[in-house]
């Protein structure tokens, strides 16, 4: 079975960083594990170490699916998850980055502003 190492402190410090330029404040990281599967032809499920947070009503998920690989989205229920169109990123800072545009486009298109 595929074992992906751990969340390292260089990415929760990537990711702190990002949220902390974004929003102006400390945004509480939840790490979590969650069992996906690594490619769509895959039977079974990897466990892959996630860094979870919440903002107003909106969930944010950071899955680590290998060294230097991370998939990502959001959601404000379980039944409605939104990515960013990329399946996966190599680079951590545009994962954040990417991620946080989608979910401010999302909602300004939802306020009719775009």
């Amino acid at each position: 079975m595929l074992k992906i190492a751990d969340i390292t402190e260089n990415e929760l410090w990537i990711v702190r960083s990002t949220l902390r330029e974004r929003y102006g404040e400390e945004i509480e990281l939840q790490p979590a594990d969650s069992e996906i599967r690594l490619r769509p032809s895959d039977r079974d499920l990897t466990a892959v170490p996630v860094l979870y947070w919440e903002r107003g009503d909106c969930h944010f998920v950071i899955f680590k699916t290998g060294d230097r690989r991370y998939r990502c989205q959001f959601y404000y229920r379980l039944y409605q998850q939104i990515g960013t169109g990329v399946h996966e990123y190599d680079d951590l800072s545009e994962c954040v980055v990417s991620l946080l545009q989608v979910q401010a486009d999302h909602e300004a298109r939802e306020r009719g502003d775009l």
